[in-house]
């Protein structure tokens, strides 16, 4: 019996062995590992260092980031020594406002030459009977000339030609110079007033409907101004309108001048009175306000424009209130003009895109509806495209040379 156990112990003992070495052998046998994708080599990495075995050579150029593309840390500030100090608004020097409109004359020359032409074509004829006259006034009135402006100039011209008899084309384009020169009005005082007669700086306003170009008309005057010697500041008084308050600063940069604006939807009463304050306090020579574009058939937009008007004069008198005018829109800028000179005292016309429309004759007409002269131009986009209005240059553009 003893025997048996005995041998049943040394069988369970090698079998436990046997199962030993068969587990041991299994765990000692590994799986290949896994095959590795392609890998891309990482070009922002730093080069490796060469080890031993590595065959010399030149690197190869690798893509490096600049510390703007690396970024910094949350809440860490940079080096100043890397930080670029914000370069200033470079200070412009406008060209000088004496014969603007001299140099402008062959863009104004391009639009409003077939009035002129067409005026001594007909002229030129051998008989000029009734119907050619009627030919002259039509000429003169699809110009925008104006019905009692036509008649005087049409009545001129038929007497002077009876009275001249022979008419060769000298006499007829001095005969047509002299007469719608005396029509545009040579002897009218078209000075931008800029001097105020008291100890304070000459107030300028600037007013007009939506659209006409009145911010830019604002931002180019000023050019104007420094190119003449002055001291410029500007006020912001368009509050209805946040890029109008930005344009009129962006403009007052280019040329040095300092722009007073409000909150937005603020007040403009107010923006214009703070801004003939500084003006006084920094010694401005000239202040510019700038005011909302006014839709004329609003009565109430029209009553807070004379406000604006009444705030400012509690500091000094008003030395210019100029209207700005779309010459493009004809006769309708006429209905403009005479609200808003019921409303404040306009002194002065600016007319622009003037040389995008062949209906010069808008000069005349607006200058007899409102009794005042057009003092200023616009004639094109360009900076410096403003210019002081000279009749006779605007006449020669208009006959040609």
């Amino acid at each position: 019996m003893e025997t048996v156990i005995l041998a049943v112990v040394i069988a369970v003992v090698v079998l436990g062995a046997l199962g030993g070495l068969v587990v041991g052998s299994r765990r000692k046998k590994q799986l290949p590992p896994p095959e590795a994708p392609p890998t891309t080599p990482d070009l922002t990495a730093p080069p490796t260092e060469p080890q031993v075995g590595d065959e010399s050579g030149t690197a190869a150029p690798e893509a490096r980031r600049t510390v703007e593309e690396v970024g910094l840390p949350e809440g860490a500030e940079p080096s100043p020594d890397l930080v670029e100090a914000e370069a200033p608004t470079p200070i412009e020097v406008p060209e000088p406002s004496e014969g603007r409109l001299v140099r402008l004359r062959a863009r104004l020359s391009r639009s409003q030459n077939a009035l002129g032409k067409g005026l001594l074509t007909l002229l030129s004829r051998e008989h000029l009977d009734e119907d050619t006259w009627e030919e002259i006034e039509d000429t003169l009135l699809t110009a925008d000339v104006g019905v009692a402006a036509t008649t005087e100039l049409v009545d001129r011209l038929r007497e002077r030609v009876r009275v001249l008899g022979t008419r060769t084309p000298a006499e007829l384009r001095t005969l047509l110079r002299e007469e719608l020169l005396a029509l545009v009005g040579p002897d009218l005082d078209r000075t931008v007033h800029t001097e105020s007669p008291l100890d304070t700086p000459g107030i300028v306003m600037v007013v007009g409907v939506n659209g006409t170009g009145k911010t830019t008309t604002t931002g180019k005057l000023a050019r104007v101004l420094v190119a003449d010697g002055k001291i410029v500041l500007l006020g912001a008084a368009d509050t209805f309108r946040a890029a109008a308050a930005d344009q009129l600063e962006t403009w007052g940069e280019r040329v040095g001048a300092l722009t007073v604006r409000g909150p937005e939807a603020g007040d403009p009463a107010s923006v214009a009175f703070d801004a003939v304050k500084e003006g006084a306090e920094t010694g401005a020579d000239v202040v510019l306000i700038d005011t909302a574009g006014r839709l004329h058939t609003k009565t109430g937009l029209m009553d807070e424009l004379g406000k604006v008007k009444r705030v400012v004069e509690k500091h000094a008198p008003l030395d210019e209130v100029l209207l700005v005018l779309d010459a493009t829109t004809g006769q309708n800028g006429l209905v403009q003009a005479r609200v808003f000179a019921e409303v404040v005292d306009i002194t002065g016309i600016v007319l622009t895109k003037l040389d995008g429309t062949a209906k010069g004759g808008i000069v005349v007409a607006v200058q007899r509806e409102l009794g005042v002269p057009v003092k200023l131009v616009g004639l094109g986009e360009g900076a410096d495209d403003l210019a002081p209005f000279e009749p006779e240059a605007f006449v020669d553009a208009l006959i040609g040379d």
